[in-house]
């Protein structure tokens, strides 16, 4: 019981912090595009960075 409530609170604080994004992802691309090459985990976390910052712009 105790070991069932520390996973799903990790897979909560995994979630939370995107360090399973590039799973998610990979669960997304199988059912969504399955004919198409999967980029690598270097690959998908440099295209998010881009998505997240390009663009950006601030005066501080």
């Amino acid at each position: 019981m105790i070991g069932s409530r520390l996973t799903a609170f990790w897979a909560l604080v995994r979630r939370l912090s995107g360090d399973d994004a590039y799973e998610r992802y990979l669960r997304h691309h199988a059912q969504a595009h399955p004919h198409e090459a999967v980029p690598g985990r270097k690959e998908f976390f440099k295209r998010e960075q881009e998505r997240k910052w390009d663009g950006v712009r601030r005066c501080c």
